[in-house]
Protein backbone atom coordinates (compact mmCIF):
# COMPACT_ATOMS: atom_id res chain seq x y z
CA UNK A 1 0.00 0.00 0.00
CA UNK A 2 1.20 3.66 -0.81
CA UNK A 3 2.11 6.00 1.54
CA UNK A 4 -0.64 8.58 0.36
CA UNK A 5 -3.25 5.71 0.40
CA UNK A 6 -2.43 4.74 3.85
CA UNK A 7 -2.65 8.32 4.99
CA UNK A 8 -6.15 8.42 3.65
CA UNK A 9 -6.99 4.78 5.21
CA UNK A 10 -6.10 5.53 8.60
CA UNK A 11 -7.47 9.61 8.57
CA UNK A 12 -10.57 9.03 10.27
CA UNK A 13 -9.54 7.14 13.30
CA UNK A 14 -6.64 9.29 13.54
CA UNK A 15 -8.97 12.00 13.83
CA UNK A 16 -11.26 10.33 15.52
CA UNK A 17 -8.35 9.64 18.28
CA UNK A 18 -7.51 13.08 18.52
CA UNK A 19 -11.01 14.40 19.09
CA UNK A 20 -12.00 12.19 21.98
CA UNK A 21 -8.98 10.69 23.43
CA UNK A 22 -6.05 13.12 23.05
CA UNK A 23 -8.34 16.42 23.47
CA UNK A 24 -10.34 15.17 26.45
CA UNK A 25 -6.85 13.71 28.37
CA UNK A 26 -5.26 17.48 27.47
CA UNK A 27 -8.13 19.20 28.48
CA UNK A 28 -7.85 17.21 31.87
CA UNK A 29 -4.22 17.44 32.41
CA UNK A 30 -4.60 21.96 31.68
CA UNK A 31 -7.68 21.46 34.40
CA UNK A 32 -4.87 19.90 36.57
CA UNK A 33 -2.85 23.12 36.61
CA UNK A 34 -5.56 24.82 38.31
CA UNK A 35 -7.14 25.04 41.84
CA UNK A 36 -10.42 26.83 42.55
CA UNK A 37 -10.80 30.39 43.47
CA UNK A 38 -11.06 31.59 46.37
CA UNK A 39 -14.19 33.77 47.82
CA UNK A 40 -13.07 37.65 46.92
CA UNK A 41 -13.45 39.12 50.37
CA UNK A 42 -13.95 42.93 50.86
CA UNK A 43 -13.63 45.70 54.04
CA UNK A 44 -17.04 47.46 54.33
CA UNK A 45 -18.10 49.83 57.06
CA UNK A 46 -21.64 48.40 58.86
CA UNK A 47 -23.25 50.81 61.12
CA UNK A 48 -26.11 50.32 64.02
CA UNK A 49 -27.69 51.91 66.42
CA UNK A 50 -24.51 51.77 68.54
CA UNK A 51 -21.79 53.02 66.36
CA UNK A 52 -20.19 51.91 62.97
CA UNK A 53 -17.43 49.36 62.51
CA UNK A 54 -15.68 47.50 59.68
CA UNK A 55 -16.55 44.09 58.88
CA UNK A 56 -15.01 41.73 56.77
CA UNK A 57 -17.38 40.03 53.42
CA UNK A 58 -17.38 37.95 50.81
CA UNK A 59 -18.21 40.26 47.84
CA UNK A 60 -20.52 38.17 45.79
CA UNK A 61 -20.23 40.22 42.64
CA UNK A 62 -16.94 40.43 42.33
CA UNK A 63 -15.95 36.33 43.28
CA UNK A 64 -18.82 35.85 40.10
CA UNK A 65 -16.70 38.16 38.13
CA UNK A 66 -13.31 36.65 38.60
CA UNK A 67 -14.89 32.90 38.05
CA UNK A 68 -16.32 34.37 34.56
CA UNK A 69 -13.29 35.63 33.55
CA UNK A 70 -11.17 33.17 34.72
CA UNK A 71 -13.46 29.94 34.32
CA UNK A 72 -10.33 27.24 34.49
CA UNK A 73 -9.36 28.42 38.19
CA UNK A 74 -5.97 30.38 39.78
CA UNK A 75 -3.00 28.84 38.04
CA UNK A 76 -0.85 26.38 40.68
CA UNK A 77 1.42 24.60 38.45
CA UNK A 78 2.42 21.05 39.80
CA UNK A 79 1.02 22.11 43.29
CA UNK A 80 -2.14 19.81 43.64
CA UNK A 81 0.32 17.28 42.66
CA UNK A 82 2.49 17.43 45.48
CA UNK A 83 -0.28 18.25 47.85
CA UNK A 84 -1.10 15.89 50.82
CA UNK A 85 -3.95 14.34 48.79
CA UNK A 86 -1.82 13.33 46.10
CA UNK A 87 1.68 12.56 45.77
CA UNK A 88 2.54 14.14 48.92
CA UNK A 89 6.20 14.17 48.49
CA UNK A 90 7.10 16.15 51.66
CA UNK A 91 5.09 14.60 53.75
CA UNK A 92 6.96 11.11 52.65
CA UNK A 93 9.89 12.43 53.40
CA UNK A 94 8.90 13.77 57.03
CA UNK A 95 7.41 10.34 57.55
CA UNK A 96 10.81 8.74 56.50
CA UNK A 97 12.83 11.02 59.21
CA UNK A 98 10.06 10.43 62.41
CA UNK A 99 9.69 6.45 61.54
CA UNK A 100 11.85 3.92 63.02
CA UNK A 101 10.97 1.26 60.56
CA UNK A 102 9.54 0.13 58.02
CA UNK A 103 6.22 -1.17 58.92
CA UNK A 104 5.88 2.27 60.68
CA UNK A 105 6.77 3.99 57.75
CA UNK A 106 4.35 2.34 55.57
CA UNK A 107 1.33 2.86 57.74
CA UNK A 108 2.00 6.26 57.66
CA UNK A 109 2.33 6.18 53.55
CA UNK A 110 -0.90 4.70 54.17
CA UNK A 111 -2.73 7.20 56.27
CA UNK A 112 -2.09 9.36 53.16
CA UNK A 113 -5.59 9.57 50.82
CA UNK A 114 -3.81 8.89 47.43
CA UNK A 115 -1.33 6.06 48.77
CA UNK A 116 -4.42 4.67 50.36
CA UNK A 117 -6.38 4.38 47.17
CA UNK A 118 -3.38 3.13 45.20
CA UNK A 119 -2.95 0.33 47.48
CA UNK A 120 -6.62 -1.14 47.24
CA UNK A 121 -6.38 -0.10 43.25
CA UNK A 122 -2.74 -2.28 42.84
CA UNK A 123 -4.00 -4.84 45.00
CA UNK A 124 -7.50 -5.26 43.29
CA UNK A 125 -5.75 -5.13 40.00
CA UNK A 126 -2.96 -7.99 40.77
CA UNK A 127 -5.30 -10.22 42.21
CA UNK A 128 -8.52 -10.26 39.93
CA UNK A 129 -6.16 -10.66 36.79
CA UNK A 130 -4.72 -13.38 37.32
CA UNK A 131 -7.78 -14.61 39.14
CA UNK A 132 -9.84 -14.08 35.75
CA UNK A 133 -7.92 -15.54 33.52
CA UNK A 134 -7.24 -18.73 34.98
CA UNK A 135 -11.13 -18.69 35.95
CA UNK A 136 -12.17 -18.35 32.67
CA UNK A 137 -10.16 -20.61 30.90
CA UNK A 138 -11.37 -23.15 33.42
CA UNK A 139 -14.88 -22.79 32.36
CA UNK A 140 -14.23 -22.38 28.80
CA UNK A 141 -12.02 -25.63 28.76
CA UNK A 142 -15.23 -27.52 30.70
CA UNK A 143 -17.89 -26.15 28.70
CA UNK A 144 -15.60 -26.86 25.50
CA UNK A 145 -15.91 -30.44 26.69
CA UNK A 146 -19.83 -30.77 27.38
CA UNK A 147 -22.19 -32.13 25.01
CA UNK A 148 -23.36 -30.14 22.41
CA UNK A 149 -27.17 -30.69 23.85
CA UNK A 150 -26.23 -28.81 26.99
CA UNK A 151 -24.00 -26.73 25.84
CA UNK A 152 -26.06 -23.57 25.04
CA UNK A 153 -27.53 -23.76 28.22
CA UNK A 154 -23.90 -23.30 30.06
CA UNK A 155 -23.01 -20.84 27.95
CA UNK A 156 -26.21 -18.71 28.80
CA UNK A 157 -25.23 -19.48 32.88
CA UNK A 158 -21.90 -18.95 33.20
CA UNK A 159 -22.15 -15.06 30.81
CA UNK A 160 -24.80 -14.27 32.96
CA UNK A 161 -22.35 -11.94 35.51
CA UNK A 162 -21.17 -10.18 32.35
CA UNK A 163 -24.85 -9.50 31.84
CA UNK A 164 -26.11 -7.83 34.68
CA UNK A 165 -24.97 -4.53 34.86
CA UNK A 166 -21.82 -3.53 37.38
CA UNK A 167 -23.50 -1.05 39.64
CA UNK A 168 -27.02 -3.98 39.96
CA UNK A 169 -24.86 -6.80 40.11
CA UNK A 170 -22.72 -5.08 43.35
CA UNK A 171 -25.74 -4.07 44.98
CA UNK A 172 -26.91 -7.88 45.06
CA UNK A 173 -24.05 -9.30 46.56
CA UNK A 174 -24.05 -5.93 49.01
CA UNK A 175 -27.26 -7.40 50.03
CA UNK A 176 -26.58 -10.78 50.13
CA UNK A 177 -23.55 -9.85 52.57
CA UNK A 178 -25.76 -8.35 55.00
CA UNK A 179 -26.44 -9.54 58.11
CA UNK A 180 -29.49 -10.24 57.24
CA UNK A 181 -28.82 -11.51 53.88
CA UNK A 182 -27.88 -15.09 53.00
CA UNK A 183 -24.16 -15.00 53.13
CA UNK A 184 -23.96 -12.67 55.94
CA UNK A 185 -26.43 -14.95 58.10
CA UNK A 186 -24.65 -18.39 56.67
CA UNK A 187 -21.05 -17.38 58.38
CA UNK A 188 -22.60 -15.95 61.23
CA UNK A 189 -24.06 -19.06 61.91
CA UNK A 190 -21.00 -20.69 60.63
CA UNK A 191 -18.47 -19.13 62.53
CA UNK A 192 -21.37 -18.58 65.74
CA UNK A 193 -20.48 -15.17 65.84
CA UNK A 194 -24.65 -13.36 65.80
CA UNK A 195 -22.14 -9.76 65.59
CA UNK A 196 -19.68 -11.01 62.86
CA UNK A 197 -19.94 -8.49 59.77
CA UNK A 198 -18.77 -8.61 56.23
CA UNK A 199 -18.62 -5.40 56.03
CA UNK A 200 -17.22 -3.99 59.26
CA UNK A 201 -13.92 -5.53 58.76
CA UNK A 202 -11.59 -3.93 56.02
CA UNK A 203 -9.77 -7.12 55.28
CA UNK A 204 -13.22 -8.86 54.50
CA UNK A 205 -14.36 -6.04 52.79
CA UNK A 206 -11.43 -5.83 50.49
CA UNK A 207 -12.24 -9.97 49.63
CA UNK A 208 -15.44 -9.41 49.02
CA UNK A 209 -14.83 -6.48 46.28
CA UNK A 210 -11.96 -9.08 44.79
CA UNK A 211 -15.15 -11.79 44.82
CA UNK A 212 -17.00 -9.40 42.95
CA UNK A 213 -14.82 -8.43 40.77
CA UNK A 214 -13.61 -12.02 39.79
CA UNK A 215 -17.29 -13.20 39.48
CA UNK A 216 -17.84 -9.95 36.82
CA UNK A 217 -15.44 -10.37 34.60
CA UNK A 218 -14.57 -14.04 34.50
CA UNK A 219 -17.42 -14.75 31.73
CA UNK A 220 -15.76 -11.85 29.48
CA UNK A 221 -12.41 -14.07 29.96
CA UNK A 222 -14.40 -17.31 28.71
CA UNK A 223 -16.02 -16.25 26.18
CA UNK A 224 -13.11 -15.10 24.90
CA UNK A 225 -11.02 -18.65 25.64
CA UNK A 226 -13.95 -20.47 24.21
CA UNK A 227 -13.74 -18.52 20.73
CA UNK A 228 -10.45 -19.25 20.76
CA UNK A 229 -10.87 -23.11 21.80
CA UNK A 230 -12.77 -23.43 18.45
CA UNK A 231 -9.45 -22.60 16.43
CA UNK A 232 -7.26 -24.92 18.24
CA UNK A 233 -5.85 -27.30 14.82
CA UNK A 234 -7.80 -30.96 15.77
CA UNK A 235 -4.55 -32.46 13.74
CA UNK A 236 -2.50 -31.06 16.08
CA UNK A 237 -4.63 -32.92 18.98
CA UNK A 238 -5.15 -35.86 17.57
CA UNK A 239 -1.44 -35.76 16.79
CA UNK A 240 -0.42 -35.07 20.37
CA UNK A 241 -2.79 -38.29 21.44
CA UNK A 242 -1.68 -40.66 19.62
CA UNK A 243 2.24 -39.69 21.12
CA UNK A 244 0.17 -40.83 24.14
CA UNK A 245 0.00 -37.04 25.67
CA UNK A 246 -2.38 -36.64 28.65
CA UNK A 247 -5.32 -34.12 28.88
CA UNK A 248 -2.71 -31.68 31.08
CA UNK A 249 -0.04 -32.25 28.56
CA UNK A 250 -2.45 -31.15 25.54
CA UNK A 251 -3.79 -28.32 27.62
CA UNK A 252 0.27 -27.28 28.17
CA UNK A 253 1.88 -28.02 25.53
CA UNK A 254 -1.14 -27.42 22.55
CA UNK A 255 -4.02 -25.33 23.84
CA UNK A 256 -1.89 -22.62 26.27
CA UNK A 257 1.09 -21.44 23.54
CA UNK A 258 -1.92 -21.69 20.62
CA UNK A 259 -4.61 -18.94 23.06
CA UNK A 260 -1.17 -16.88 23.86
CA UNK A 261 -2.36 -13.93 21.79
CA UNK A 262 -5.81 -14.30 23.38
CA UNK A 263 -4.40 -14.44 26.52
CA UNK A 264 -2.09 -10.88 26.25
CA UNK A 265 -5.64 -9.15 24.75
CA UNK A 266 -7.63 -10.10 28.11
CA UNK A 267 -4.36 -9.24 30.56
CA UNK A 268 -4.96 -5.98 28.30
CA UNK A 269 -8.25 -5.64 29.20
CA UNK A 270 -8.59 -6.67 32.57
CA UNK A 271 -5.84 -4.45 33.92
CA UNK A 272 -7.01 -1.27 32.40
CA UNK A 273 -10.68 -2.43 33.35
CA UNK A 274 -9.12 -3.45 37.15
CA UNK A 275 -7.00 -0.24 37.77
CA UNK A 276 -10.23 1.85 37.02
CA UNK A 277 -12.24 -0.14 39.69
CA UNK A 278 -15.42 2.39 41.02
CA UNK A 279 -18.78 0.51 40.84
CA UNK A 280 -18.26 -2.06 43.59
CA UNK A 281 -17.27 0.40 46.41
CA UNK A 282 -19.85 2.48 45.75
CA UNK A 283 -22.47 -0.25 45.73
CA UNK A 284 -20.76 -1.49 48.72
CA UNK A 285 -20.48 1.66 50.78
CA UNK A 286 -17.18 0.15 51.26
CA UNK A 287 -15.45 3.71 51.00
CA UNK A 288 -14.57 3.43 54.65
CA UNK A 289 -12.78 0.25 54.02
CA UNK A 290 -11.48 0.94 50.50
CA UNK A 291 -11.12 3.48 48.41
CA UNK A 292 -9.58 3.49 44.95
CA UNK A 293 -8.43 6.64 42.53
CA UNK A 294 -11.31 6.40 40.30
CA UNK A 295 -13.36 6.65 43.37
CA UNK A 296 -11.00 9.77 44.58
CA UNK A 297 -12.26 11.17 40.76
CA UNK A 298 -15.65 11.07 41.86
CA UNK A 299 -15.38 12.65 45.42
CA UNK A 300 -13.67 15.39 44.33
CA UNK A 301 -16.92 15.83 41.43
CA UNK A 302 -19.14 15.15 43.37
CA UNK A 303 -19.51 17.76 46.05
CA UNK A 304 -21.44 20.22 43.82
CA UNK A 305 -20.36 23.80 44.17
CA UNK A 306 -17.67 22.60 46.31
CA UNK A 307 -16.24 20.17 43.50
CA UNK A 308 -12.55 20.35 43.17
CA UNK A 309 -12.19 20.47 39.34
CA UNK A 310 -8.10 20.40 39.72
CA UNK A 311 -7.48 17.84 42.41
CA UNK A 312 -10.17 15.80 40.54
CA UNK A 313 -7.74 16.44 36.85
CA UNK A 314 -4.31 15.71 38.77
CA UNK A 315 -5.64 11.85 40.18
CA UNK A 316 -7.17 11.84 36.72
CA UNK A 317 -3.87 12.16 34.88
CA UNK A 318 -1.95 10.24 37.49
CA UNK A 319 -4.34 7.20 36.72
CA UNK A 320 -3.79 7.31 33.55
CA UNK A 321 0.30 7.20 34.01
CA UNK A 322 -0.44 3.67 36.22
CA UNK A 323 -2.26 2.46 33.56
CA UNK A 324 0.02 3.19 30.94
CA UNK A 325 2.57 1.69 33.23
CA UNK A 326 0.99 -1.32 34.00
CA UNK A 327 0.23 -1.64 30.04
CA UNK A 328 4.72 -1.34 29.05
CA UNK A 329 5.21 -4.70 30.08
CA UNK A 330 2.76 -6.35 28.09
CA UNK A 331 2.65 -4.25 25.08
CA UNK A 332 6.79 -4.54 25.15
CA UNK A 333 6.19 -8.32 24.75
CA UNK A 334 3.67 -8.14 22.12
CA UNK A 335 5.88 -6.01 20.31
CA UNK A 336 9.02 -8.29 20.76
CA UNK A 337 7.01 -11.19 19.67
CA UNK A 338 5.25 -9.17 16.53
CA UNK A 339 9.26 -8.27 15.67
CA UNK A 340 10.06 -11.97 16.19
CA UNK A 341 7.59 -13.12 13.87
CA UNK A 342 8.34 -10.04 11.35
CA UNK A 343 12.38 -11.01 11.09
Amino acid sequence: MKNHTFFWFILPSLVTMMLFIAMPIGSVFIQSLHIEHGAVLSEVKNCGPFGCKMEVQVDVEATAQLKEAKPLGKFNGFGTYNNRNHLALEELSQAWNDSSGWGIYFKKIYNLPFYRALAFTLTYTFVVTPLVLVLGFCIALGVNTLPKRIKGPAIFVSLLPMIVTPLIGSLILFWMIDAEGILGASLQWLFEDPNLSLKASPNLTWIMLIVYGVWHSAPFAFIIFYAGLQTVPADTIEAAMIDGASRWERTRYVIVPHLVPLIVFITLIQLMDNFRVFEPIVSFKAQANATSLSWIIYNDLAGGEGSFFGSAGATSVLTILGVAVLLIPVLFRTWRDFKGKVV
